[in-house]
Order: C-alpha cells, then sequence, then structure tokens
C-alpha cells in the first residue's frame, strides 16, 4: 500500500476513527490495532512476505528474552549471533542471492564458461526488508550491550517490528524510543494532530510535486543515455538529486507525520542536507537514522576514530563501501559507498577545520551529485558513460517537447519553493513563519495554498517510492 494512494487515504482514516473514537482507554487494543493494521498495511503488496516479519519479530523476541535472562557472557553472545545470522541471513538471501549469482556467472563467462541454465533460482525482494531487518537486530545488540531492558509484552514488540508508518523506509527506529511509547498510554491532543497533518502536507509536496516532477526528466534521459549530451546529464542529475531528497524526506515526513496521528513521535530523519557545507556535515543531515545505525553498530564497534589514523581510514571507507550495498544489489551503489568514504577520508586529510560558508556548500553540493551519477545509473558501464560525456561532450540541452517541458518548468518552480522555505529555516528561523503565525485564517491559508498546488501540479498514480527498491 502506497502512502500516494486512494486506498491508504482510506484504510488511515479506519485506522484512526477506530483508534481514537473505539478502543481509545485501552492501550492493549491500540496496540493490537496496529500491529493487525500495520500487517493489512503490509501484506497488501504481497501477503506471503507477511511470514518473514512474523518470523523476525518472534526470533528476536526471545532472543532479547533469552540475552537478558542468561548468567554468562558466553551464553549472553551466542544469542546475539543467532539475531545477526538469522537477520542478515535473512537479508542476504533475499537481497543479495541474485547479485551474487549474476556476478558469479559473470565472472565465470569472463573466462570462457557458460553456467547461465546452472542457477534458475530468482529471488523476489521483499518490501523494506532492509528497514526492518535492522530495526530487529539493532534491539538484540542493544540488549546485549545492556542499553535496553526487553519487553514481555510480544504484542507489543510486535507492533513496533511492524509499524506501518515507517515499516517499508523508515526512519530506522531504535527500540529505546518507540517501544516504551508502546508501552504507555497514548492520549488524544489536538496539537499532535494537527502537527501529524501538517507534516504529511509538506511530505506529500516533496514527493508529489518535487519528486515526481523531477521524475520524468530524469527518467527521459538516464533511461536514453546514448541519446543525450553532457549538460543534458549535469541538468537531469541535479534534477535526480533533488527528485530522491523529495522522494526519501517526502516519505519520511508522511511517515512520522502518521505517527504522530496516533500519538507517537519518531526521530527526525533528514535536515536540509544541501546546506551542507562538507560531506561529513552532509551525512549527519541525510537520512540520519541510517547514518546513526552504521555508526553505531559498524563504525564505533570497528574502533572508530580511536584507532590509529589508516585504522581509522579503513573503518571510515568500509562503513561506507557496506552503506552502499546496503542501498542495493548492484555494483553501482558499491562504488557510490565507496566514493563517500574517499570524499571523507580526504576532508580528514586536506581540511583541519570546519568549513563553512557558500563555496563550501556548492563544492559539496557538486561531490554529492557526482556520487549521485553511480547511484542513479543501472550500471557501472552507463555511470562511465555519462561521467566521460559529461567532461568530453558538453553538447547542448535536451529540453523536450511537451509534457516534458512542462514537467520541468513544474519540477524547477517546486525545487525553487522547496530551496527558498528550507533557506528560511536554516538561516532565518525566527523571523516571520506561515506555519506558527498568531492568526489561524493565515495559518489554514498557508497550508490550503500548498493543498492547492499538489493537487495541481502532483503526479497521482506513477508508483512506488525510490527507497522502497532497498
Amino acid at each position: 500500500m502506497l502512502f500516494n494512494s486512494f486506498d491508504f487515504l482510506i484504510f488511515l482514516v479506519v485506522v484512526f476513527l477506530i483508534y481514537w473514537y473505539i478502543v481509545p482507554k485501552s492501550r492493549k487494543l491500540q496496540n493490537i490495532l496496529l500491529l493487525v493494521a500495520s500487517y493489512v498495511f503490509y501484506g497488501w503488496w504481497d501477503w506471503r512476505f507477511l511470514s518473514l516479519i512474523a518470523v523476525s519479530t518472534i526470533v528476536d523476541y526471545t532472543v532479547g528474552l533469552r540475552i537478558y535472562k542468561s548468567d554468562t557472557k558466553i551464553i549472553r553472545k551466542r544469542w546475539l549471533y543467532l539475531s545477526v545470522l538469522f537477520n542478515l541471513g535473512l537479508l542476504g538471501f533475499f537481497k543479495y542471492f541474485n547479485f551474487f549469482m549474476d556476478s558469479w556467472i559473470d565472472l565465470l563467462a569472463s573466462v570462457g564458461y557458460n553456467s547461465q541454465s546452472t542457477w534458475a533460482l530468482q529471488v523476489i525482494l521483499p518490501v523494506g526488508i532492509s528497514f526492518y531487518t535492522f530495526q530487529t537486530l539493532s534491539y538484540s545488540i542493544d540488549i546485549y550491550r545492556k542499553k535496553l531492558i526487553p519487553t514481555s509484552d510480544f504484542i507489543a514488540f510486535g507492533a513496533f517490528v511492524s509499524f506501518f508508518p515507517q515499516l517499508v523506509a523508515g526512519p530506522i527506529e531504535r527500540a529505546t524510543n518507540l517501544i516504551p511509547q508502546f508501552l504507555h498510554e497514548r492520549k488524544f491532543q489536538k496539537l499532535c494532530i494537527t502537527s501529524g497533518c501538517k507534516m504529511m502536507i509538506w511530505g506529500f509536496f516533496l514527493k508529489l510535486v518535487v519528486a515526481d516532477r523531477a521524475a520524468i526528466y530524469v527518467n527521459a534521459v538516464y533511461n536514453n543515455i546514448e541519446n543525450h549530451e553532457g549538460l543534458t546529464f549535469i541538468a537531469a542529475t541535479v534534477l535526480f538529486a533533488f527528485q530522491i531528497y523529495g522522494d526519501f524526506a517526502g516519505y519520511s515526513l508522511i511517515a512520522i507525520g502518521t505517527a504522530k496521528l496516533f500519538g507517537f513521535d519518531l526521530m527526525t530523519n533528514f535536515r536540509r542536507p544541501y546546506f551542507a557545507a562538507s560531506v561529513s556535515e552532509f551525512w549527519s543531515r541525510w537520512h540520519i537514522s541510517l547514518s546513526t545505525w552504521f555508526r553505531d553498530y559498524l563504525y564505533i564497534p570497528l574502533g572508530g576514530n580511536r584507532v590509529a589514523k589508516p585504522r581509522w581510514f579503513f573503518n571510515l571507507f568500509i562503513t561506507f563501501l557496506i552503506s552502499g550495498l546496503w542501498h542495493g544489489a548492484n555494483w553501482t551503489f558499491v562504488v557510490w559507498g565507496g566514493l563517500n568514504g574517499i570524499y571523507l577520508i580526504l576532508e580528514i586529510l586536506l581540511f583541519k577545520k570546519e568549513r563553512k560558508g557558500l563555496f563550501n556548500i556548492l563544492s559539496t553540493f557538486i561531490l554529492i551529485n557526482f556520487a549521485w551519477i553511480f547511484f542513479r545509473a543501472a550500471s557501472i558501464e552507463q555511470a562511465l558513460y555519462i561521467v566521460k560525456t559529461i567532461f568530453m561532450t558538453p553538447g547542448s540541452l535536451f529540453i523536450g517537447s511537451g509534457d516534458d517541458v512542462t514537467a520541468s518548468l513544474y519540477a524547477t518552480l517546486a525545487i525553487f519553493i522547496l530551496v527558498l522555505v528550507e533557506l528560511k529555516k536554516e538561516y532565518f528561523a525566527t523571523l516571520f513563519s506561515i506555519s506558527k503565525h498568531k492568526l489561524e485564517f493565515v495559518r489554514m491559508a498557508g497550508y490550503a495554498i500548498v493543498v492547492c498546488m499538489i493537487l495541481y501540479f502532483g503526479v497521482f498514480g506513477k508508483g512506488q517510492f525510490i527507497y522502497f527498491q532497498f
């Protein structure tokens, strides 16, 4: 079930009304409702994959209790290994089996052995598996580290694992933040409802107007690279930078806003990343829930920056390589992750002070965009062709005709509005604010305008969010 669908609107209204008007005083019944609703939400794509979430829930619920009750470190560690092997094994099989098999077949083919018919199994990638496996895995690790006491409430834990607002594309919540919210009573608060609705409206603007409008031009170029030249690739890549931001930040805002409708607070996942003055700052602003996950559960356990400089650089690089692979089963994502790792190492070597100012913001934006080429391209060969064309054959800018021109103009207008809004939030937060204006009429008028823009400029029925494939 997609957020940007009529099905979701009906689903959300029904669950909201039952939650607050039929079972408002029973925390247990509310949790049962959220658990059932989450399974319906996920099963809308393919009910067969509900078994994966159910098994993952049972395994990590059991492991958490066993770790906590075990008296010896070696027994606790064995239970932790079970959780790690299960979750990473689940993720590895469904997400990477095809990738590694295809890579192996290509390697054999390069030495003259055709094994194409030997490996016929094709594994379907379940939506959101990268997100909920990381979420449950962090639960077991935090209990092992004695940062968390496991819950004995299986319904609450099941709802935590499958919570539908953030199930398929995050934010990747920590049990220390989300589980206590399932264990305490939630009360209807008008302020939370209105705040959630405002977040959802802006999230839909980012998705339907910014991302999906930009996608029309981006797809026209990246899906037909042989017909385009350097300037066009630059324009398409910049638009892709805003497409993926609008798509994923939009999803996160809709998820956070939806959670607020039910009395839950999820973590902020984006914080105006394109105003970052360095790549390290960019990663403190972009997909924050994943960045901090890799920091806490991979980078720091490897030694972080508390080791000799060569090992520190290795820790950074391997963390970003794995982060790249997490994003998708394709060598393009590995290169993308490696590029970001190299950027960070070079920053440490070349810059001793914190970077600030417009020049650093623009240079960071250029570096991030260069890496986005590999993220968006279908293959390494295509990415290299695009890079070569940008530097060797600038050519003319593709404008298109008809719907292409309209989509490009609408996308440019939407991005301009987005930049103005974020510029105001970043540098002039204390100045005039429509959303916080003392007159209700002004606040309502502002959001009414955004809704009208969504209805008029938005692209409806054009498919899922980008990060669903991860």
